[in-house]
């Protein structure tokens, strides 16, 4: 079932102007979610804020927040302060710049959400600017404001429509080489290589998004549903390590790459 429209308006690109909506691509939705009861009457338990020194709950009117300068000093921000800075909504995203999409690291991706046309009048302005971000193989960079902050985002041709992706604040991405550049630098032996390969041909499948299928979801479910039914609760499902065997430091890279290829060709023969 489609999801309403996260947000609706304008998709710009110099003269040329179409109305579009935009709806997340992802969801968690159908994840169990719990609330907190009462025990003893069934009813829902309410959080409150309470002051960390009396123990005294504060009232609204007087929760304020605050930047902390040191151990024991804060810098108070009022409502008016933080409109200040508040970014009007803007309800166009005007496309400023071009970029080839292999330049774009997947670390800077964050969210990403369907955008398509709003209406048949755009379908065509759409389809235009679309396929020619698709035939050159770039990406539109543009500005929008969400949540009353501005976020740069990523317009990237996917299918008939356009995937756009929110991307990360330049302060909120760690350089890989602080942690990759000190590793070892030996490569490894050659002959390592062939069985390296050939375990990953014989491991390799098409994607399916039962790879990632979560078993504790599924759990809690069949959980909840036997006390929807006043049954037994049902044991979780455990994994059979009867037959697996218990990893160990591994010294000799040959010796462990056989060892696997072996037991791989096992399991095939038993398939």
């Amino acid at each position: 079932m489609a999801l309403r429209p996260y947000w609706k308006g304008y998709l710009k690109l110099s003269l040329v102007t179409c109305s579009v909506e935009m709806t997340s691509a992802t969801s968690d939705s159908e994840k169990v979610k719990f609330h907190t009861l009462n025990r003893e009457t069934g009813n829902r338990v309410l959080s409150r804020y309470v002051d960390s020194v009396t123990g005294k709950a504060v009232r609204e009117q007087d929760e304020v927040k605050g930047y902390q300068r040191s151990e024991d000093e804060y810098v108070l921000l009022e409502d008016d302060d933080l409109d200040h800075v508040a970014l009007e909504s803007t309800k166009t995203i005007d496309i400023s710049t071009f970029t080839p999409r292999d330049e774009i690291d997947w670390i800077w991706l964050d969210k990403p959400y369907y955008l398509t046309p709003n209406d048949k009048v755009g379908e065509e302005a759409f389809a235009v600017i679309r396929a020619a971000m698709e035939k050159q193989k770039m990406v539109g960079i543009s500005r929008l404001v969400l949540g009353r902050r501005e976020r740069a985002v990523m317009l990237e041709p996917r299918g008939k429509g356009i995937v756009l992706w929110t991307l990360r604040y330049g302060d909120e991405v760690r350089e890989a080489k602080d942690y990759f550049d000190d590793l070892d630098k030996a490569k490894p032996k050659k002959e390592t290589l062939p069985l390296i390969r050939k375990l990953i041909k014989k491991q390799t499948r098409h994607w399916d998004n039962q790879m990632v299928r979560d078993p504790v979801q599924e759990n809690l479910l069949d959980i909840i549903k036997s006390k929807k039914k006043h049954r037994r609760t049902p044991a979780p499902k455990k994994p059979d390590t009867s037959k697996s065997e218990k990893p160990s430091n591994v010294i000799d890279i040959m010796d462990a790459l056989r060892k696997s290829v072996e037991a791989d060709n096992r399991r095939s023969k038993k398939r």
